[in-house]
């Protein structure tokens, strides 16, 4: 007899529906590998829910009964809608807090609260609408934290079916707005929580602690959030629910991000033409103006301008490598004072270094399949994928030992990996670099290895897998 899971993912985007960061690949790809995983002992009927941000130009859409929610003594409507992309049942929920919120994500923070207390709750009420009950509820950061404290809530008060909660979290800093007087004014109760009491009207804190079971998107990060060097307040709290933590890497789109057949870049090869990533080399060096010499190492920095990601610290490696020949290509966009410091970069050194400030995903991968090395100093990195794409191009990732990119680099078999967040820490590792990439076979071995790797979501699928039939199982 097959035994059904039947699993709500929530998340705040998803390709190719909306994508603004690392989440939207997430909630893209893992929801269908889940689903993919289906046999004739286990079907995984997991269902993706969005918010219906006003950004979304979606086709085919199955308009579902109107529902409402309490709040303040008054019905809240809710507009759900259902689609699908590659069998993967898709439902939208729109309401005038999502309406009024243009982006995915907003400055205002009172409209990012307003918008996303409403959606997760709007989400819990889902399933009644569909004749389909959760075993699972899966959200993913603190914009859908609160479906699981609201879960919790509802069970205690109603005596609601036991649903495991399950919460991925994929950048902890990012905790979410005051949320009281909104969860108040929707009747949902501040339960007495071992949560510090600044964090305990927090929508994340308000999930993981709600949770059955909390994720990190890499190993590394599961243990480097219990610090108090990364655990952004809560290393104590997380020390506390230490057994239900764990740590499952992030894939990527193996189908996507194929050099055999990746559309964007100008010649496709695999591990076993490796000497044809020279055309492309050639190719990228072209475009950015570059001396067309394959001898010359061509550095790569493919990232959002921002202080976590430590490109300040590889602008500073590559100013204080003037005397050594290299090339190098910016592409990212974020911070306006980093976004500076990456033009100066190139006005210092018009010859070496040029700059691309902009969102370029066809830039991007030409950068993966024609890049010597790519470059990767994060201050913090829950997982990242720029370094398994690379691996996966053939292009040498240089990573600091941090998050994900230390749980996927191995030191001179599949890249370069250096443990201090400074410059010259990463100079030193750059130069160990260059000295392989003189040695053609030593250096054809490091791109093989690397992208032999098996960085699908299958993996990572099947962890999760085994995490919901754990939690039902109790």
């Amino acid at each position: 007899m097959t035994k059904t899971i039947n699993v709500l993912f929530l998340a705040a985007e998803a390709d190719p529906f909306v994508k603004v960061g690392g989440l939207g690949d997430v909630a893209g790809s893992l929801p269908k590998a889940l689903r993919s995983l289906s046999n004739d002992d286990i079907k995984l009927d997991v269902r993706l829910v969005l918010p219906y941000h006003p950004v979304i130009k979606a086709d085919n859409l199955n308009r579902l009964e109107t529902y409402s929610i309490d709040r303040n003594n008054s019905q809240v409507e809710v507009e759900a809608f259902e689609t699908s992309i590659d069998d993967l049942p898709v439902y939208l929920i729109n309401g005038e807090a999502i309406r009024a919120n243009g982006s995915v994500y907003s400055a205002d923070s009172k409209l990012d609260a307003e918008k996303y207390v409403f959606f997760s709750l709007a989400a819990l009420k889902l399933p009644k609408h569909i004749n389909w009950i959760p075993d699972v509820i899966h959200a993913n950061d603190w914009h859908t934290a609160l479906s699981l404290y609201g879960n919790l809530t509802k069970r205690w008060e109603e005596g609601a079916k036991h649903i495991a909660n399950v919460m991925t979290v994929h950048n902890l800093p990012f905790l979410g707005p005051d949320v009281k007087d909104i969860l108040e004014s929707y009747g949902i109760k501040l339960a007495q929580t071992d949560l510090p009491d600044w964090a305990r009207v927090m929508p994340m804190p308000l999930g993981l602690w709600a949770s059955d079971a909390i994720v990190a998107v890499s190993p590394t990060y599961g243990n480097e959030i219990l610090t108090e060097e990364f655990g952004s307040g809560l290393s104590e709290f997380f020390q506390v629910r230490r057994e239900s933590m764990s740590g499952i890497l992030n894939g990527i789109d193996t189908d996507s991000f194929d050099p055999t057949t990746d559309k964007a870049i100008g010649v496709n090869y695999d591990s076993n033409a490796v000497h044809k990533r020279a055309i492309n080399k050639k190719l990228l060096q072209d475009r950015l103006e570059f001396p067309l010499d394959e001898n010359i190492p061509l550095i790569g920095i493919i990232s959002r301008m921002d202080n976590q990601k430590g490109v300040d610290i590889a602008f500073s490696a590559l100013k204080t490598m003037k005397k050594i020949n290299f090339q190098a290509v910016i592409l990212g966009t974020g911070d306006p004072k980093l976004e500076e410091a990456a033009q100066n970069l190139q006005n210092l050194f018009p010859e070496k270094i040029k700059t691309q400030l902009r969102f370029d995903a066809g830039m991007a991968r030409q950068i993966y399949a024609g890049a010597d090395m790519l470059l990767m100093p994060s201050r913090y990195e829950p997982c990242g994928l720029a370094q398994m794409i690379a691996m996966r191009y053939g292009c040498v990732p240089i990573v600091r030992a941090i998050g994900g990119l230390n749980d996927t680099v191995t030191q001179n078999f599949t890249g370069f990996v250096f443990e201090k967040a400074s410059h010259l820490s990463l100079v030193a590792t750059i130069k160990k670099a260059l000295k392989s990439f003189a040695d053609k076979e030593a250096w054809k071995k490091i791109q093989q290895n690397g992208m032999a790797q098996d960085f699908s979501w299958n993996a990572s699928a099947k962890e999760y897998l085994k995490l919901y039939l754990s939690l039902i199982k109790e």
